[in-house]
């Protein structure tokens, strides 16, 4: 390794996945290794914060290993640690802090928290090496729906959010009102494939904001929807549900970021979050822009998940800008995007 490399261990453990990686300069993944604890939380239809932070209290030090072993480094080799410190579970956040900190602490490392939306971001880094900022993302997971501009590494301008249910969360319930379960975005995801998204018409929430987002409406429809055909004893084609609903989500989150590329004068436009790995969602936002002639950026699915290779990311570019964080680094629940 030259002496310009700068290795990051990097540490996530926001919700239900355990994760570490180590990076090198930022854009270079060594390793990449998720403990998923989707199996578990299956039996409960939902993840269960208590369960959560006992399994990653089990996991952590294992994970890191088995980072530090895949990257073929130790230690001593690495320049700082990064971890996510929030949004998210806050009994799930602190297993990963103290972990980061303590690490931080016995090695004398520089300590570099990341917002975990700033970490979504910066997954499309990973793959595309050309995609530098400024460029529009939208961002689609069970907790957030943002569109933003990120200005910069880790800056960003927020033009709208979700006024209630965030996507991946409108997924989940809708799933689970339709019988399939968790976890819902893919599940759907799948159904979908076998479905008329023309059967029928749900609606799509109108704001005064035009960069907002709302999806319980949607949501509340599909319930209603399956209540009347209860009542009136006609079939439910859980397909057809799936695909319809799926549509209705879809065309609004296109519609709005490709909107907003245009109205700000954008030719990129990235994905990111859980959601973002959704067939239906990537195949209709690369034909909007290329009709639109706007670039568009999407992470493989591994990368759309909860990891700990684009926290990595995140953190090198903040590290890089001189941010460190001391013992007193605390994890944040209900961190906004752009707070530090």
């Amino acid at each position: 390794m030259s002496e310009k490399d700068v290795l990051i261990l990097a540490i996530e453990s926001s919700c239900d996945e355990t994760a570490a990686s180590v990076v090198k300069n930022g854009r270079t993944i060594l390793s990449n290794v998720i403990s998923s604890q989707i199996a578990l939380h299956t039996l409960y239809g939902g993840v269960v914060p208590e369960i959560a932070s006992r399994k990653h209290i089990e996991k952590i030090n294992q994970v890191v290993e088995e980072a530090l072993a895949e990257a073929n480094v130790t230690l001593d080799d690495l320049d700082a640690i990064g971890v996510t410190y929030g949004p998210g579970l806050v009994g799930a956040l602190l297993v990963g802090v103290a972990e980061a900190k303590a690490i931080s602490y016995a090695k004398k490392l520089p300590l570099v928290g990341v917002h975990h939306i700033e970490g979504h971001v910066s997954a499309n880094y990973i793959e595309h090496p050309d995609l530098e900022p400024p460029f529009m993302c939208l961002i689609v997971s069970g907790g957030h729906t943002h569109l933003v501009i990120v200005k910069d590494y880790g800056e960003f301008e927020i033009l709208g959010r979700t006024r209630d249910d965030a996507a991946g969360e409108a997924f989940d319930k809708v799933a689970r009102a339709i019988g399939l379960g968790y976890p819902g975005g893919p599940k759907i995801d799948k159904v979908s494939k076998e479905g008329n998204p023309d059967a029928i018409v749900f609606p799509k929430a109108k704001l005064e904001d035009p960069y907002d987002f709302s999806f319980s409406g949607v949501k509340s429809a599909v319930l209603n929807h399956i209540n009347r055909c209860k009542m009136q004893g006609e079939e439910i084609c859980e397909a057809d549900i799936a695909a319809s609903f799926q549509k209705a989500v879809v065309d609004t989150l296109v519609e709005k970021a490709v909107k907003a590329a245009k109205e700000h004068h954008m030719d990129k436009l990235a994905i990111a979050g859980g959601v973002a790995s959704n067939s239906a969602l990537r195949q209709a936002m690369k034909e909007a822009c290329e009709r639109e002639h706007i670039q568009f950026y999407y992470p493989s699915p591994i990368f759309c998940t909860d990891n700990a290779a684009m926290i990595g990311v995140a953190a090198y570019y903040e590290y890089k800008k001189g941010v460190r964080h001391g013992w007193d680094l605390n994890a944040v629940p209900n961190l906004k995007l752009g707070e530090r």
